[in-house]
């Protein structure tokens, strides 16, 4: 192996910059030759590259976002375009590939693989923490602190003005960022797609508190939360308790801009020096994570099938601290 490429696909998250980094730099200490691929599959099919060298990935370590831009490409999910990518990487001699993303972006680079038989080891970039093979991904240390900050700065006009506020935050498919900032950040109640949400529950909840004389509350609500979104869920509470002034709060892809946090820095670092080491060792078709402090490897098929399982006792720990 000669010449390797690195990319990153779908939503953004901090860390990916720090990740990029360590792959050139591990890369370039190996002696081996690195191209950037810009805007993720897309740029891979119309042959958007980018010779780097060290000089490349300075002062990056700190930035959120990618310097190597993101994209959804529809065109790479067909044949042709696979293809189209293929030969463009070809042509450009590249030996093998670093993904850096989620599970859509790894669903892509198992088919490409298979289909072509390129080594790709895969990084796992989002801030949702939804993949299988790691304690955590990039960009999820960050998005908690992100959303934390703001979970307390609510809290401060909450408080001065007796006001129930629901923040929704992201978490699509799953509820690892509402709860750990939940329970963080006080909340009566979280709200998260695994389980299903009980107004009455949510009311009874808030009732408690109003007999406790509480002047105010929070609730944490992922995205993907069954019973709707935040302005859902305040609509439905508000017909049966309307004690305190409501506010609603979409904290959106605020969560994912930011510098990365030291955690995300860190485990960016180790990701990316270890996909390296894996395609110099001749691995393939697999993601490189981090489970009990030990750098593991999972494979595309693995990750994309199983889900990161949420812990029952945080679940059960927001009901006994909000009691």
């Amino acid at each position: 192996m000669k010449k390797i490429g690195v990319f990153t696909s779908g939503g953004d998250a901090p860390g990916m910059n720090a990740c990029v980094r360590a792959v050139v730099r591990s890369a370039l200490y190996r002696n081996l030759e690195v191209i950037g691929i810009r805007r993720g599959y897309q740029g891979m099919i119309e042959g958007d590259f980018w010779a780097m060298d060290a000089r490349s990935v300075s002062n990056i370590i700190q930035r959120g976002g990618t310097i190597l831009k993101s994209s959804r490409s529809q065109e790479f999910r067909t044949p042709e375009g696979r293809k189209r990518a293929y030969h463009r990487l070809m042509e450009a001699g590249v030996d093998g590939l670093v993904a850096i993303g989620g599970d859509g972006t790894f669903a892509g680079a198992h088919a490409f693989s298979q289909e072509f038989n390129i080594p790709v080891i895969g990084c796992p970039g989002t801030i949702d923490n939804d993949l299988y093979g790691t304690d955590y991904t990039i960009g999820y240390d960050t998005a908690l602190n992100t959303v934390m900050d703001a979970i307390d700065k609510i809290r401060d006009t909450a408080d001065s003005h007796s006001r129930l506020f629901f923040i929704e935050v992201m978490g699509r498919d799953a509820g690892f960022i509402a709860l750990n900032t939940g329970i963080a950040g006080g909340a009566e109640a979280v709200l998260i797609p695994e389980t299903v949400t009980s107004i009455d529950q949510v009311i009874d909840k808030l009732e408690q508190g109003w007999a406790r004389q509480k002047s105010s509350s929070i609730i944490v609500v992922a995205e993907g939360d069954d019973a709707g979104g935040a302005f859902e869920v305040a609509q439905k509470v508000n017909q049966k308790f309307d004690h305190y002034d409501t506010r609603v709060v979409v904290l959106g892809h605020v969560q994912r801009g930011g510098a990365p946090s030291c955690a995300d820095r860190v485990l960016a670092s180790r990701l990316g020096a270890a996909a390296v080491d894996s395609l110099l060792d001749g691995l393939s078709n697999l993601m490189v994570g981090v489970i009990n402090g030990k750098v593991v490897q999972t494979s595309f098929a693995k990750a994309c099938k199983y889900n990161q399982e949420l812990n029952p006792n945080l679940l059960a720990l927001v009901e006994i601290l909000s009691s």
